[in-house]
């Protein structure tokens, strides 16, 4: 009986709320609430009445249960099959009765249009309760997503997830961006959503406005008129954040008055100024702007339409001109009939500069929703998602933690993985979370691998040692990689990331041992390497790794080119007896093997903080002496730690200790 209540109530309602005061019956609440506590429903609105009087009139519980949304006696409700013989009881009532100041006919026909406009536009898929879908008539927007950052502006370990998604057309709002959210633009082009007010991540959560930790949040495929803070769009953020094919019509600030510690930006346009800031470090690929202002130690432009003047080391800036191989993410869409795709655009391997919607549409091909699986972390286990990957589906993953007991394996040419509001992949059983085959054209973004409490080999493994393939013609390629040992939960990992094939081409890759939170320490969260490259001519934008406890990076292929490096050495070694690798004080952050003939780098930033005790490492990189190991434009800095602590060179024994001073540049 309750749920028919429930049910009725949204029609009763419309008829009702004009002239009753919210009576309320004895028992009935009770009744209710009992029903809520057990979960029968999350909310309802309950209406007793006879022809005369309305006698009873409440609501309880929720409406929304992602947003945390109250239900409220005029809510709105989806009763499917029951919609035709409850909506003509209750017309034929109104017609009966004559109801004052309504029209019974106007009812009549508003249900029959919303029903004509029901049958004309498809559903959409279910992306699950944590993606907020909206399009310019709904009318709570700015209260659901203010009640989405109200749960996730300081929840840096927590376990919700949220994607929040924009269909074509105008908006005025204000989206604050906290931890573990991804808004996006469902637009062909940037251009299609147009949000005036901002996309902004703000540091207020922390004190001196600082936004180092603001981790896990990403916007993509929307344009921005600012109107906060003096008409500036503050995307203040840190590792482990991207923005991407975004249009900002006026100016971007890259911190928000404290210090700041990012970041990546691909395929945007900034019609007014960037100010960086604060900001220590920064990738931009493939962007275009008014002008840039600002620069710490380590920026790095590839791509870049009106890069900043100034020239390494008098000016902290690396300027490559065009981007010599890449293919953007997918991202979704939907057409003018409502239908949902997922575009993949074209790989650019003849040199590229600025956007690639210049022109609207990015080059590129669309494939429908129905090709993927949508994963739920709630139903999806790693039998499922094998499964729909051996019968030919691609993968989409909604928001959620994904507690796997058995490695994803991608092994099909072209598949695309993509993620929805940072989804993470944990191998409870200490296996890796995905393997990807020596395959062409797999294409795998969005994804945070959380290592397990019980170990394991590796996280993300790309290949299989010793593939000799070639993928040059339509290379596998790795955007928004996040890897995390610690942290939010007990976790121990070899390698966080191993790619064995050739030709693979990452974009923006955080690679995180945690240095503060849960079940950090020295024999806590075990953790040697970050990454470890054995393929060929592979290429990666953006590589962050941090706090492992040996070489953070090594790399054994020829032909590797890295555009932009951030390390930090491991915080925590309890003495150097613990660091040290035969009689060599400490790991180099960046290890390129001795048997390597070729290899490049540009814009190499490794810092230190060791606060445990006063250990050395002797080189922040390594290489061989070879002619085709280049590696251009690299800096240290001590940012702290015991007396005496630090990093004696910059490479291969050459480059004053940063022991007593901060910073030492390397041309």
């Amino acid at each position: 009986m309750l749920k028919r209540l429930c049910l009725l109530s949204a029609l009763l309602c419309y008829s009702v709320a004009a002239f009753c005061a919210s009576p309320e019956l004895p028992g009935i609440r009770a009744a209710v609430q009992a029903a809520i506590d057990t979960r029968e429903v999350s909310g309802a609105v309950t209406v007793v009445a006879t022809k005369d009087k309305v006698l009873h009139l409440e609501a309880d519980g929720l409406a929304d249960i992602a947003t945390g949304k109250a239900m409220q006696t005029d809510s709105r409700f989806w009763i499917a099959s029951r919609t035709k013989p409850v909506t003509a009881v209750a017309v034929l009532m109104l017609q009966r009765s004559n109801f004052p100041n309504s029209d019974a006919s106007g009812v009549r026909r508003a249900f029959q249009q919303a029903d004509d406009d029901a049958l004309d536009k498809p559903a959409g898929p279910d992306f699950g309760p944590n993606v907020l879908v909206f399009d310019p008539s709904t009318t709570d927007i700015q209260e659901q997503i203010d009640a989405v950052f109200a749960r996730q502006e300081r929840s840096q370990f927590g376990s919700d997830r949220y994607a929040i998604l924009f269909k074509p057309g105008a908006y005025n709002l204000d989206v604050q961006v906290g931890f573990y959210t991804q808004v996006l633009g469902l637009g062909r082009s940037p251009d299609d959503v147009a949000i005036t007010g901002a996309v902004r991540s703000k540091a207020n959560w922390m004190a001196h406005r600082n936004a180092t930790c603001n981790f896990w949040r990403a916007v993509e495929n929307l344009s921005v008129t600012p109107t906060q803070d003096d008409n500036i769009n503050i995307w203040a953020v840190s590792q482990g954040a991207a923005m991407r094919r975004t249009h900002i019509k006026g100016d971007m600030n890259l911190w928000d008055g404290g210090w700041s510690s990012g970041g990546f930006l691909a395929d945007s346009r900034i019609d007014g100024k960037v100010n960086s800031g604060s900001q220590q470090q920064w990738l931009s690929r493939n962007d275009e702007w008014g002008a840039w202002t600002g620069g710490s130690w380590n920026m790095v432009f590839v791509g870049t339409v009106n890069p900043p003047a100034g020239a390494w080391p008098a000016s902290p800036y690396t300027v490559i001109d065009k981007t010599p191989v890449i293919r953007e993410k997918p991202f979704l869409f939907v057409d003018d009939g409502g239908k949902y795709f997922v575009r993949v655009p074209s790989l650019r391997t003849d040199g590229s500069q600025g956007v690639t919607w210049a022109g609207g549409t990015t080059p590129g091909v669309s494939l429908p929703i129905d090709a993927f699986h949508i994963a739920h972390p709630d139903s999806d286990t790693a039998a499922s998602l094998n499964a729909a990957l051996d019968q030919g589906k691609h993968l989409l993953f909604t928001p959620g933690i994904y507690h796997l007991d058995d490695s994803v394996r991608v092994a099909r040419p072209g598949t695309v993985v993509l993620g929805l509001g940072y989804p993470t992949l944990v191998p409870d059983k200490g296996t890796s979370a995905m393997e990807i085959a020596d395959v062409d054209g797999v294409k795998v973004g969005g994804i945070l691998f959380e290592a397990p409490a019980v170990g394991s080999p590796v996280q993300l493994k790309v290949g299989e040692p010793g593939c000799t393939g070639s993928h040059a013609s339509d290379p596998i390629c790795l955007h928004d990689i996040y890897c995390r040992v610690g942290g939010a939960s007990a976790g121990m990992t070899d390698c966080m990331v191993t790619i064995h094939s050739n030709n693979v081409v990452g974009d923006n890759f955080w690679l995180w041992r945690a240095d503060h939170g849960r079940d950090v320490g020295w024999t806590a969260n075990r953790n040697k390497t970050g990454l470890i490259v054995n393929g060929n001519d592979v290429t990666i934008y953006g590589l962050f790794v941090e706090h492992t406890q040996e070489y953070q990076t090594v790399w054994n292929g020829n032909g590797g080119r890295v555009y932009f490096y951030q390390s930090e050495m491991p915080y925590d070694p309890p003495s150097q007896e613990d660091w040290r690798h035969g009689q060599v004080n400490g790991f180099a952050s960046y290890k390129v093997a001795d048997g390597v003939t070729t290899h490049e780098a540009w814009g190499l930033g490794v810092y230190c903080v060791f606060y445990k005790a006063p250990v050395l490492a002797e080189n922040a990189i390594e290489t061989p002496t070879a002619p085709g190991v280049k590696m251009r434009h690299m800096v240290t800095i001590r940012l702290g730690g015991q007396p005496g602590s630090g990093i004696s060179h910059v490479i291969n024994g050459t480059g004053e200790p940063v022991i007593t001073k901060q910073k030492t540049i390397v041309d």
